[in-house]
């Protein structure tokens, strides 16, 4: 083979080469550019409150799909559990209230178990992060977390509120 054909041979091969490597790429920074134009969303909720001198407890967790209640006592040993499926407007109702970009800057404030206090703790899951809080009460961004109670209490059946 002359070097001519081979030269040819060469070029041919690196510009398919580099033309199959661009066509991957613009694929792959497509992909990228999608998911990141995905709005952050609300995936999980919960809320607890836990202590006081008889071990009480109420922990609620919410999906897109269920509600899901536990309250009871230790002290007298009771326990009821509540399940009921949601609609995805009741979800919607629920996570509206929250301002995702605020949860980052939310502060905790010092459990009060050890006075026989009953602790609010708060989970809520994104699509991005995870958020705990322990009795933020006195956060600044605490009205969210209260627009969220009132709305959970008209899902809620009054016997377990």
């Amino acid at each position: 083979m002359s070097a001519i054909k081979i030269t040819t041979l060469k070029i041919l091969f690196s510009i398919f080469l580099l033309l199959t490597l661009f066509s991957c790429n613009k694929e792959n920074s497509d992909k990228n550019l999608s998911s990141e134009k995905k709005p952050e969303e609300i995936t999980f909720i919960g809320l607890s409150h836990v202590g006081g001198r008889r071990g009480n407890y109420r922990i609620i967790k919410i999906t897109k799909d269920s509600i899901h209640l536990e309250t009871g006592t230790n002290e007298e040993k009771t326990h009821k559990t509540w399940k009921e499926p949601i609609t995805p407007n009741t979800w919607k109702k629920l996570t509206s209230v929250f301002e995702i970009k605020d949860l980052d800057r939310t502060e905790s404030s010092p459990s009060i178990q050890k006075t026989d206090g009953m602790d609010e703790s708060f989970q809520i899951k994104t699509t991005k992060k995870s958020h705990v809080f322990v009795n933020a009460y006195h956060d600044v961004h605490y009205r969210q977390f209260e627009n969220f109670k009132n709305q959970l209490n008209t899902i809620l059946p009054k016997e377990l509120q």
